[in-house]
C-alpha cells in the first residue's frame, strides 16, 4: 500500500505533501524537500523520528 507525509503532520508551517509507493520512495522526497525547502543537508535523528511516527497509509 501506498505511503504519505505531510510537513504539517510534524509541525512545520509547510504545506508540503508526499506520496510514494514504499517508505524508502517516500524517504527520497522527503529527504529532498528537506535540502531544497528547509536548508537541512542532513535529517537529524530526532527529526527523522518524528517522521517516520507521521507517515501514514495512503
Amino acid at each position: 500500500m501506498a505511503k504519505k507525509f505531510a510537513c504539517k503532520d510534524i509541525g512545520m508551517s509547510c504545506g508540503f505533501k508526499a506520496k510514494a509507493e514504499s517508505e524508502e520512495e517516500l524517504m527520497g522526497k522527503i529527504a529532498a524537500h528537506a535540502k531544497s525547502a528547509h536548508n537541512m543537508a542532513t535529517i537529524d535523528q530526532a527529526t527523522l523520528s518524528k517522521v517516520k511516527s507521521a507517515i501514514k497509509e495512503a
